[in-house]
């Protein structure tokens, strides 16, 4: 048995996307069984996952955490450790771990923060690149690998797909809540992830814009379509202003409002019932790739290249000189609604023609 250690605690979309490393795992290693160290509130993005045999969880900030998980694992030798965080807490956690080999970002033997040579077409466009931030920044802007192509090349293994599994009962439960908007509207259903994170803003695009680019597809589709409203804590406020304005509207599209403090599983159902979502860079641009379920993403401040769609959407990419410079106040006007309603009516036909 070939035992391999997966430490990957953040973020949401990145705990999830780094899923497709898994299968290839498994080719290479067919006797292997994976344990994977992530977060407490990540832990629903992995469970599930078939072949992940166990699923520690750590509350990152926590070092009392961190430290009984070490002691928790530290009782058994690892033949694999694959460290994917750089924060100086997880790298010391990782290090502590016994292993025969180890790949990713650990602690060096005076304390600093390093990673293994293998990995260097990931970490070199990071935060720990060896060359420094404004090196790795080019990398970043000059990179055109998605990040299934590049972990596969680094640990040696076929690319793989996000996969996030998901129980009947709770599809069924999601389903039922967008059965009525559905066939009202007696079209396919639009998914709205369009807010976005304290850390970079303008990956969302203003609810305003948001509203426009409903009436739009409502007009273009008369009226033949309807929206839910998706997204987490963070966007119950401009959630409750896109509601507030699509209420208000004359005519009213067909939307309903899915609330935002439904749980991963819950979340991810409700992603899985629709036609299409139109997502920033998100948790739920990842959740909507895993489940198969056709995007529009947009990007700003961030990498669309390493986003990979699997042929199932489009990305709607700033023109903007500012582009994947990952600054918090990227310019994202270039996404426009008729960029945006464009895309959608593009990958709905594609949908049309292949459900046909």
């Amino acid at each position: 048995m070939t035992r391999i250690l997966i430490v990957k605690t953040a973020a949401l979309g990145d705990v999830l996307r780094t899923t497709s490393i898994l299968p290839g795992l498994l080719e290479r290693y067919q006797d292997a069984q994976i344990t994977w160290v992530t977060a407490l509130g990540a832990e629903p993005l992995v469970a599930a996952h078939p072949a992940v045999a166990q699923v520690v969880t750590v509350d990152p900030s926590s070092q009392d955490s961190l430290d009984a998980a070490a002691a928790r694992l530290g009782n058994a030798s690892f033949d694999l450790v694959l460290s994917f965080d750089d924060e100086a807490p997880i790298c010391r956690f990782a290090s502590r771990i016994p292993a025969r080999a180890r790949s990713g970002a650990f602690l060096d033997a005076a304390g600093r923060r390093v990673y293994t040579d293998d990995v260097e077409p990931w970490f070199g466009m990071g935060l720990l690149a060896r060359d420094g931030k404004h090196a790795a920044d080019a990398r970043k802007r000059a990179n055109t690998r998605s990040h299934q192509e590049l972990f596969a090349a680094m640990l040696g293994v076929r690319p793989g797909r996000p996969e996030l599994p998901l129980s009947a009962e709770v599809l069924a439960h999601a389903a039922a809540r967008l059965d009525a908007v559905t066939r009202r509207a007696r079209g396919p259903i639009v998914g709205l992830n369009t807010g976005a994170g304290g850390r970079w803003p303008t990956k969302a695009i203003p609810p305003e814009r948001c509203v426009e680019l409903v009436l739009e597809l409502h007009r273009r589709r008369a009226g033949a379509i309807s929206f839910a409203l998706l997204g987490g804590a963070e966007e119950a406020a401009r959630n409750a202003k896109i509601h507030a304005l699509l209420a208000a509207a004359a005519p009213r599209p067909d939307f309903v409002d899915t609330g935002c403090a439904n749980g991963i599983p819950e979340f991810a159902a409700l992603v899985s019932g629709c036609d299409l979502v139109v997502t920033s860079d998100s948790l739920g641009m990842h959740i909507a790739i895993a489940r198969r379920v056709p995007v529009v993403a947009f990007f700003a401040p961030t990498s669309a290249a390493e986003i990979e769609l699997f042929g199932a959407g489009e990305k709607v990419i700033s023109t903007a000189p500012d582009y994947c410079s990952y600054r918090s106040d990227a310019d994202n006007s270039s996404i426009t609604v008729e960029r945006l309603a464009a895309a959608c009516e593009r990958v709905l036909a594609l949908r049309a023609v292949t459900r046909s």
